[in-house]
């Protein structure tokens, strides 16, 4: 992601000399005057009574022992429980590139007819060549932590560039070379690793220092109205930095770009917790410190409008990687318009649900070539209704659907083709990043 320039935080200006001391002297005044008030008013009024009251409003706001901030609510205590338990877990990625060096130069178009004409006009006209290249921050986002060997779940758009290098900083201030393990062919995750040092125990043996790890939740349970928690590296500056919302609505189907990469995300999670560029990849959290969703995309146009990959989705990635070091997902060969009310009168459709089978912007054709769709006879215009009698639905999106199945894998589909329904068998293809 492009590295977003934000303005430095200054100190506030504070009078010196004597205006400082006019200022000191007028809070205290105004503090003694205040008190003389409580006193008129029937307040406490002698010292000791002063001081009595005033230490229990302290001792009811922080601990006289450590000095820690005490929650007023168990909404509040929740949260700052959950922050404390997941920071160490949540990584800054910044990222790196071999960028050329650009240098200046000039040149007088005239001084090659010098030899006919005499001497030229001094004109000089600036030109731009390269002159080597400097490795270069270019971007930041945000991951976390879901192994104690040092797997990284984050975005896919945080990590594209295979001709970056990307570095994870943790909340401490360690950073780790980022190898790149696999990028979801389908949804914008991707799962990096890190290696941590190993340390000597007594006996001479070397021993891998474990990492914090984050834990994960249901988001098939996620509630609208239910708080969220998001951490992350925003606008690539301030690491981990915490906001809290609430969950703004469910199963949503966005159209996200950003990083190079363009592409229509099914069943997210959208939220009012503030998301910002560098949040990328970020951890979602209900109240219980667990992940629910990764975050990956704002609207720029609105306030409070963010979006999250539920984190169940990333469970199957997860699994993929640990076992065969790849993700893969059932591929059909489709293109196509989810149905809705408006689309079955905009284009005269019998059903107000299912999948329709159409050609891409740009004329692609609507079922791929030597797909499983192409073998199993799906032709352009034809409805996908059910996968196995699940009706597609926006609540049951295909997406959803569809990650229940691997490669190899066979399926019933119901097909409505003109006004007749059909039965057709498939067998699922593969797709994945490589």
């Amino acid at each position: 992601m492009p590295k977003f320039n934000f303005p430095k935080v200054s100190k506030p200006n504070i009078p010196s000399g004597g205006n400082f001391k006019f200022l000191i002297i007028s809070v205290i005044i105004s503090s003694f005057f205040g008190f003389i008030a409580g006193a008129i008013s029937g307040s406490y009024f002698y010292s000791g009574k002063v001081n009595e009251y005033l230490s229990k409003i302290n001792n009811a706001l922080y601990n006289t022992q450590n000095k820690e901030y005490i929650p007023q609510t168990t909404q509040e205590e929740s949260i700052i429980k959950a922050v404390k338990e997941v920071s160490p877990a949540v990584v800054s990625i910044i990222i790196t590139k071999d960028v050329p060096i650009m240098e200046e130069y000039f040149i007088n178009p005239f001084q090659e007819f010098e030899q006919f004409f005499g001497q030229s006009p001094q004109i000089q006209i600036p030109q731009y060549r390269q002159n080597g290249t400097e490795k270069k921050e270019i971007g930041g986002g945000t991951g976390f932590i879901i192994s104690e060997d040092g797997m990284v779940l984050t975005n896919k758009h945080v990590v594209l560039d295979t001709a970056a290098e990307y570095t994870v900083f943790s909340v401490d201030g360690k950073s780790y070379p980022a190898k790149i393990l696999a990028r979801d062919p389908v949804q914008d995750l991707a799962i990096i690793k890190i290696e941590q040092d190993k340390t000597t125990e007594g006996q001479g043996k070397a021993t891998q220092v474990k990492f914090p790890v984050v834990r994960f939740g249901d988001s098939d349970n996620v509630q609208m109205g239910q708080t969220a928690i998001a951490i992350g590296n925003a606008l690539g500056e301030f690491r981990n930095t915490v906001s809290v919302g609430v969950v703004s609505g469910l199963s949503r189907t966005i159209t996200a770009s950003g990083g190079g990469l363009s592409e229509t995300i099914e069943d997210v999670i959208q939220t009012d917790t503030a998301i910002n560029e560098g949040n990328s990849g970020g951890p979602l959290l209900n109240l219980k410190g667990e992940v629910i969703g990764i975050n990956t995309a704002m609207v720029e146009q609105a306030q409070s409008i963010g979006f999250a990959i539920p984190i169940n989705k990333a469970k199957r990635d997860v699994d993929q990687v640990k076992s065969t070091g790849k993700i893969v997902y059932p591929f059909l060969g489709v293109r196509y318009v989810l149905i809705t009310e408006s689309i079955k009168e905009e284009k005269g459709l019998a059903v107000d649900y299912g999948l329709l089978i159409v050609k891409g912007e740009n004329g692609e054709p609507a079922v791929v070539s030597g797909s499983a769709a192409e073998k199993a006879g799906l032709k352009e215009n034809d409805i996908i209704l059910e996968i196995d009698g699940q009706k597609i639905t926006a609540d049951n999106p295909f997406a959803r659907i569809i990650q229940k199945y691997y490669p190899g894998e066979k399926a019933s589909l119901k097909i409505l083709r003109g006004k007749e329904e059909k039965t057709i068998e498939i067998i699922f293809g593969e797709k994945s990043s490589e």
